[in-house]
């Protein structure tokens, strides 16, 4: 009896690792992360620093965390890599997956996706990649250029990818092949649509759960699209514009409605979804929070987040749209995301700064300087298990908080 439980122990733990998900701003991909009884404020130095590895190359994509390992994408010699380290920031291995961007703000640009024991990632020359999570060894790959007439962009193909029961879908970008839905297992085609026939647009997309029905929203050139993630039939296209066709921003959604916005002034809208989600209307706009990389978080009826052209962190209302609270800081854009009823803002100065949200806006309670690596401060953060971790091109810093 002792050996068929140790047995049956073993199994679930095996079942529980083999089912872990790791992506791109946390669980639901809206940047909030599970965590408690976390600091509510920092010595003056910041949060202790528990560890950092410096050999990541140039990137600027975050880290993946489970249990028992942390995964970061990073670029040697104009080659990527995924580097797997243990939780003392131990290198365990390091596995090539393809050519990387050296033209200009040079790295790997879409984060791991680990998922159900296998790791995905997107090249920024379309060289889509599944491998072993445990040992690196390549299971499956697509050439999303020869395969489905994916078309370059301006600064490298970039997509958080995303994943629902079997199917990996793919913002490809093609004419025919704009939006696709993959077996996450075999890399074969399940459903394709050609969209809008628009290049994609460093698209991070969005799965919501409707009554009987799951959407699929991604941005192409000059759309957000609305997709039947099981047929991927496509329901609805409202237009989404700015100077560069850069829209990152993963939308939040919440009751019925969809938030998306994006940078370069243009700032962002509320959408209404009908019941089934064939259909959206415009409910509001805001011009004011318009993060060009940075991406947005929802908490108790309001809108965090950085602006791009209007610079500064902003709070606008989820049922209005009203700017509630403007403060420029140190006058950056950045990213955030949230834990345990905080704010987490790290902005492009190098600053990660801790944020209380406040009925009318919010506070700084707390900041530090990022003290390694180099380049840009776009790498989004994350928090896992009590600590932060913090990518700036070749260097990750894990925090106690």
């Amino acid at each position: 009896m002792k050996s068929i439980l140790v047995f049956l122990t073993a199994m679930l733990m095996l079942s529980a690792t083999a089912q872990e998900i790791a992506q791109w701003r946390g669980p639901s991909r809206n940047g909030i992360y599970p965590g408690s009884n976390l600091l509510k404020s920092w010595p003056s130095s910041g949060p202790r620093l528990l560890w950092h590895f410096d050999g990541l190359g140039e990137g600027h994509t975050s880290a993946a965390v489970t249990k028992d390992k942390v995964y970061v994408a990073g670029m040697q010699n104009g080659v990527g890599y995924i580097f797997t380290l243990d939780h003392t920031g131990k290198q365990i291995w390091k596995m090539r997956f393809g050519e990387e961007w050296t033209d200009s703000y040079n790295g790997v640009r879409s984060t791991p996706l680990v998922h159900s024991g296998k790791i995905y990632i997107m090249s920024s020359f379309g060289k889509l990649i599944c491998m072993g999570a445990e040992r690196g060894n390549i299971i499956w790959t697509v050439d999303l250029f020869a395969t489905f007439g994916s078309q370059q962009i301006e600064w490298g193909l970039t997509e958080n990818l995303l994943i629902d029961g079997e199917k990996l879908f793919v913002t490809v970008g093609g004419k025919k092949d704009n939006v696709i839905a993959l077996n996450k297992d075999t890399g074969k085609l399940i459903w394709t649509n050609p969209g809008n026939g628009e290049k994609s647009a460093y698209a991070s997309p969005l799965l919501i759960q409707l009554k009987g029905r799951k959407i699929l929203i991604t941005m192409t050139e000059f759309s957000l699209l609305g997709f039947d993630a099981e047929t991927g039939k496509k329901l609805w296209r409202q237009e989404l514009v700015n100077t560069y066709a850069v829209h990152p921003n993963t939308p939040l959604y919440e009751n019925g409605m969809l938030y998306m916005t994006t940078g370069y002034g243009t700032g962002g809208y509320m959408l209404k979804l009908s019941a089934d989600g064939s259909q959206v209307s415009k409910v509001w706009s805001n011009s004011t929070l318009d993060p060009k990389t940075g991406g947005v978080v929802l908490l108790n009826g309001r809108i965090y987040g950085f602006g791009d052209k209007n610079r500064g962190f902003h709070c606008i209302e989820w049922a209005t749209g009203k700017t509630l609270s403007s403060n420029t800081f140190n006058n950056k854009g950045g990213n955030t995301i949230s834990a345990d009823g905080m704010l987490y803002a790290y902005d492009e100065g190098g600053e990660v700064a801790l944020l209380q949200p406040t009925p009318d806006g919010f506070k700084k309670v707390s900041a530090f300087k990022v003290p390694y690596g180099s380049a840009q401060h776009w790498a989004h953060l994350v928090i896992h298990d009590g600590k932060l971790y913090v990518r700036h091109g070749e260097a990750l810093m894990v925090y106690d908080i």
